[in-house]
Parts: C-alpha cells; structure tokens; sequence
C-alpha cells in the first residue's frame, strides 16, 4: 500500500518575472513522508518536462524513469527520515494550472493567451506550496532533466533555501536545438491545432501520440522494453500504447509552455549565486545531455567557488537512466545526502 498522498494548493495574484500576472494558480503535488515540526527535513524532486509528480510513487513509471526505487523507506531518498514533496510544474498536465485552465477573466480556456513563464517563476510557485505545507529548509531538490533545470534554478533563485542541490541527466543551459519551433513542425500540420486553440476542436491526440513514439524512442525506452518485448513488433505495439496512454492525460500546450520557459533558462552565468554543494549526474548514453557537457560544467561551477561533484551513470538506458537503472547512481545520491547532513 502506498504512502503516497495527492494533493493540490491554490492562490491568487502570482506576479510573473516576464511582466503580468496569474489571477489563480494552482499547483498539484504528491509527498511521501512526514515533515518534521520545525519543517527543516523536506526534500524536493522536481520532474521532467512531460512527466508529473507521481514519478516519486511506488510502482508508477515516468516519461524520464520511475523514481520509486530511489524515493522510499530506506532509500536513498528515505521517507522515514524525509518528507518528500514532487510539485507538478506551473504549465505541466497533471493538476496544475496551464492553457487548458480556465481563464478566471474570460471563463475561456486560456489555449494560446497563456501567459509567458520561466523557469523562475515554476520555482517560485513551488516555493509557495512549500510555504503553505509548513517547509521551511530543504535538506536536498533533485531531479531528471527539466527537473535537473529546476533544481539548478532553485539553486541560483533562492540559495539559502537548501543544502544542496543535485541535478540530473540535464544542463544549465538548455539544449540548443529550438523546441517550439520543433514542435511547431508536428503541430502545424494537424488540422485541429488553431494556433493552440484547440479545446473546441478534437484535440491533437493523434500528432501527440505519434511525437510521443518519436520522444520516447530518441530516449532509450526501445532499449529499455527490449528486455520485456523480444519481438519487435510487440515492443513497437507497446511503445505506441505508452505513448497514446500519454497523450490521453498531457495537454499539447504544456510542450509550448515548458519548452519556451526551457529556451530563456540559463544558470550558467551566474554560478557565482550558489552557495550549495553539487551533485551533478549524466548518463553515459544520453544523447540529449551528454557526457561532453560535464567538463565545462565541472570547470563553471568549481570556477565559482562551488564545491561540485560528478557522477556518470554506466547505462545503457540513454536519457531513463536515472530511473531505468536508479541502482547505479543510489549510492551516490545516498552519499551526497549524507554530507549535507554532516554539513548541517
């Protein structure tokens, strides 16, 4: 039985950092453990961009690899030591609000007039959910890819705010290829796509699910199943049935959203901010984030006065590394933990 509980926070008037604001927000969320009374045992995972805060809950698979094996009683991540938040990201599918919410001020979904975020802001709104769940320091944030994005920008925006931070399998810097413009080659050619305004006009199930396959397969997942599915017409089968399972829960926009928040995101020139030790993980097979960033990386940060450490995960699992072979990093994730806590 899962100690897992699904929950969701509220509130007004969120001032944006690009100019604007939010008139509601909502935040869904999902924590393991128990918060300690003077609120200082919490650690945070941050998810990837299209997956969810259920990515930290036993026998529940993300589109980045399930955290389960690495958050729970005597994990690395120990929910009998920690209370452990996962906040579904401001603009993500899952419970929180994005384009598919209902504007307060038109009654309409918001759909292409969803404000501009950035990666600031989706740390913010978290930092106000912890606010509300009585969290007042943060033992650790980690996270996989965009939640990599998310703990390095933890760490430069509030700096006090925890003992370290461990990003994964991701960057300070986002890729270089332009995402909404990748994007906008799958979905300009759906005939329901309407610039975004799509609610009313049968969705983009279909163009979702055929990108998802496309995703899904640059990540590794192909290697991955190939254990399970031997032949490849069933592994191909069950990559479309994930992927179309996918589709049916995540909203189209929230790519757009993300991916534009993801193309101004940029910790690297300004390392002299964090205060915090580093973890820093990548996967050997990762063609997303690979291998060759970790140097420069490396240099930035120790260049700055951070006490950075590195860890490459041997996998064969590409980009799911984190999660598909969680067992290759969790010693080193349960050592980082533990000089924090020598630390503090």
């Amino acid at each position: 039985m899962s100690d897992a509980i699904h929950d969701s926070f509220s509130f007004t008037d969120f001032s944006l950092s690009g100019g604007g604001n939010l008139p509601e927000v909502t935040l869904a969320y999902v924590t393991r453990g128990r918060l300690a009374p003077d609120g200082r045992n919490a650690i945070l995972v941050t998810h990837g961009y299209t997956s969810g805060p259920r990515m930290i809950e036993p026998g529940v698979a993300s589109s980045e690899g399930a955290w389960s094996t690495l958050v729970g009683p005597g994990a690395p991540i120990d929910t009998e030591r920690y209370f452990v938040v996962c906040s579904n990201m401001l603009g993500s599918s899952y419970g929180s609000s994005n384009a598919a919410s209902i504007d307060p001020r038109s009654g309409k979904p918001y759909g292409s007039r969803f404000p501009k975020i950035a990666l600031v802001d989706i740390v913010t709104a978290q930092k106000r959910l912890l606010a509300h769940l009585g969290v007042t320091h943060l033992r650790l944030v980690v996270g996989p890819s965009y939640g990599g994005f998310q703990a390095f920008q933890w760490a430069v925006t509030f700096p006090d705010f925890m003992d370290g931070v461990a990003p994964v399998v991701t960057s300070p810097l986002p890729p270089t290829s332009d995402r909404v413009e990748g994007l906008l080659k799958w979905f300009d050619k759906d005939p329901n796509w309407n610039g975004g305004d799509y609610y009313d006009k049968g969705g983009v199930h279909e163009t979702l699910t055929a990108l998802r396959v496309d995703t899904l397969t640059r990540y590794g997942l192909a290697a991955s199943l190939s254990e399970r599915f031997v032949d490849p017409a069933a592994r191909d089968a069950e990559l479309r049935r994930i992927a179309s399972a996918w589709a049916d829960v995540f909203d189209a926009n929230s790519l757009f959203i993300l991916g534009d928040a993801m193309a101004r995101y940029d910790v690297a020139k300004v390392y002299q901010r964090i205060r915090v030790p580093v973890l820093y993980v990548l996967s050997r097979t990762d063609a997303l984030f690979p291998p060759s960033l970790a140097p420069g990386v490396m240099a930035g940060l120790r260049g700055a006065g951070v006490d950075a450490d590195y860890v490459e995960i041997d996998s064969e699992y590409g980009h799911l590394a984190s999660g598909a072979d969680a067992g290759k990093w969790a010693p080193a994730l349960r050592a980082f933990i533990a000089k924090l806590e020598a630390r503090a």
